[in-house]
C-alpha cells in the first residue's frame, strides 16, 4: 500500500487543498477552496483586500488553521497533530510583506538560526549554507552586518535566503515587494526569477502583474473568499472571464 507522501511523488502534486474553510468568528473568510500545486510550478494570487488571498497562503504551512476540508502538503496532511505541522513547516518556507528578522542578530546568525535549532545542522555547515544562499540573493558581504544596517530591499532578500537555509520544497511569498519603495521592487522580483527559473515551486500573493505575465504557470483571482477564476498569464490578462476579474484588471492595468 503507497503512503500519501508516495501519492504525492508519483502524481506530481506537491500541494492539495480538498474543500477547505476558514472563518474567523463568525466571518467566512474562505469558502470551499479547492487547489491543487503542482511540484515546479509556479502560482500568483491576485485579488483586492480583505480577499482572503493571505489567509489562504497562511493555511498551507498552518499558521492559521482551517475548520473544514482537507489541506496536503507534500503527503502530510495539515492538522492539529503537532509533529504534522513541523514537518509541513520545515518543507514549506514563507516570506512576508515585512522582513521579521532578529535586529539583535547578524544577517548570517538570523539565517543559521532555524537549521541549528530545528534541522539541527552544525553551525559551521548552517553557516556555509547561509553564505551559499546569500550568495544566491547577491547580498554576502552583508553576513556581518545587522538589519538596521541594510536597505528594506536587501532585508527582504535576506529574508528569503534566510527560508531557502531550511531547503524547503515549496516557497510561499505573502506580498513581499508591497512595504518595499518602488526602486526597491525590482531587486526582490529579480531573486524570485531566478528561483522561480531554478525550478522552486512557488505561490506567491501579490499585485505585480508584471511578476505574474512574465513567472506564473497560472493566475488565481480571489475575491469574497472563493478563487473566482484561474487560467494560464496570457488568458487571465488578454480573456478574463468574471466580471469581477475585468473589474480588478481595469482598476490595476492602466
Amino acid at each position: 500500500m503507497t503512503s500519501k507522501k508516495e501519492e504525492s511523488a508519483t502524481t506530481g502534486i506537491i500541494i492539495e487543498i480538498i474543500g477547505m474553510h476558514k472563518w474567523f468568528g463568525d466571518f467566512h473568510v474562505l469558502k470551499d477552496i479547492n487547489l491543487n500545486v503542482r511540484r515546479q510550478e509556479r502560482i500568483v494570487i491576485c485579488g483586492p483586500s480583505g480577499s482572503g488571498k493571505s489567509t489562504l497562503i497562511r493555511c498551507i504551512n498552518r499558521l492559521e488553521e482551517h475548520q473544514r476540508g482537507r489541506i496536503i502538503v507534500d503527503g502530510i496532511e495539515s492538522t492539529n497533530d503537532l509533529k504534522n505541522m513541523e514537518k509541513t513547516r520545515a518543507e514549506v518556507g514563507m516570506v512576508f510583506q515585512h522582513f521579521i528578522l532578529f535586529p539583535h542578530l547578524t544577517i548570517l546568525e538570523n539565517l543559521t538560526l532555524g537549521p541549528i535549532w530545528v534541522r539541527q545542522v552544525p553551525k559551521a555547515k548552517a553557516e556555509e549554507t547561509a553564505i551559499y544562499f546569500l550568495e544566491k540573493v547577491h547580498i554576502a558581504e552583508q553576513a556581518l552586518k545587522y538589519p538596521g544596517q541594510l536597505s528594506g530591499g536587501q532585508q527582504q532578500r535576506v529574508a528569503i535566503a534566510r527560508s531557502l537555509c531550511m531547503r524547503p520544497n515549496v516557497m510561499l511569498f505573502d506580498e513581499p515587494t508591497s512595504a518595499l519603495d518602488p526602486e526597491m521592487v525590482k531587486e526582490v522580483l529579480d531573486v524570485m526569477i531566478d528561483l522561480a527559473e531554478e525550478g522552486m515551486t512557488m505561490i506567491v500573493v501579490s499585485h505585480e502583474m508584471g511578476f505574474a505575465k512574465s513567472v506564473a504557470h497560472r493566475v488565481l483571482f480571489m475575491d469574497f473568499g472563493q478563487i473566482l477564476e484561474e487560467n494560464t498569464p496570457q488568458e487571465f490578462f488578454e480573456n478574463p472571464q468574471h466580471e469581477r476579474t475585468q473589474l480588478f484588471l481595469s482598476q490595476i492595468l492602466h
